[in-house]
């Protein structure tokens, strides 16, 4: 996969490029990063990137003119690229547009800044991406969130093939409760099952722990979820443990 990053400030991403996901997809020839400074594409000598609103108002938009050439730049000396505008006003970026953005081989991204982009830029992108429904001084670290995201789901990348198919959303549940040692802290134990060295009963009770969790804390996930026949049953049991629960508390 090959990222494309178009900002006034490159700084930031040169800085995560030799840490972590980051360093270990472009280490295996899977990822490459390029940072596009978006003053290259100005005319001027001050290289402004934006300038006031039309009709007044608080704020800076960013111009059009520089990104297009940007945009050109990429699409020219590279290979066609699919274009992300990282901007508040964007689709929310979940796991399945992450498991979506994965699959193609060339995204640049356009993260928004001052009160946004000239909207004239909307016709040259083809998503727009929200990291959800909060204000941030710039589009940088919304960028890093779903460059990483979608990274961990590049095949090759993680060291265990499992690992991104049993992460938290990838099948719409939270993923299971984790343990390592010591086996009781705090007057806490792990469930026996999981030193039981019964792989099958390790796999139904991470199951219906996810099931429970997501449950619990999000269900707004369970709501749009498919269930299979063993899933449906440890739903059932779940139900029946919670009710059995209630009945002691009101005794």
């Amino acid at each position: 996969m090959n990222a494309h990053i178009i900002t006034i400030f490159p700084e930031v991403f040169e800085a995560f490029k030799d840490f972590g996901i980051f360093r270990i997809a472009s280490e295996k020839s899977l990822f490459s990063l390029y940072i596009h400074n978006l003053r290259d594409f100005t005319k001027d000598r001050h290289k402004t990137t934006d300038d006031r609103p039309y009709g007044g108002g608080a704020g800076m938009v960013m111009l059009a003119e520089p990104i297009s050439k940007a945009f050109s730049y990429i699409d020219k000396n590279f290979v066609k690229t699919f274009k992300v505008l990282i901007t508040p006003q964007g689709e929310t970026f979940n796991q399945k547009l992450a498991q979506f953005l994965s699959l193609k081989d060339s995204i640049a991204f356009l993260p928004a800044h001052y009160e946004g982009v000239d909207e004239r830029i909307s016709g040259l992108v083809d998503m727009e991406l929200s990291v959800g429904d909060y204000v941030l001084s710039g589009g940088e670290l919304p960028c890093l969130i779903v460059l990483d995201a979608l990274l961990r789901l590049v095949p090759g990348v993680l060291g265990n093939i499992t690992s991104a198919s049993e992460e938290s959303f990838s099948k719409n549940l939270l993923e299971y409760p984790h343990y390592t040692r010591p086996r009781e802290f705090v007057n806490e134990s792990i469930a026996d099952v999981l030193i039981s060295g019964n792989h099958e009963d390790v796999r139904k009770w991470r199951l219906k722990e996810s099931l429970k969790r997501t449950l619990i804390k999000r269900p707004d996930l369970i709501k749009s979820r498919s269930f299979t026949e063993e899933e449906k049953k440890l739903l059932k049991e779940i139900f029946d443990e919670i009710e059995e629960t209630a009945k002691e508390i009101l005794k």
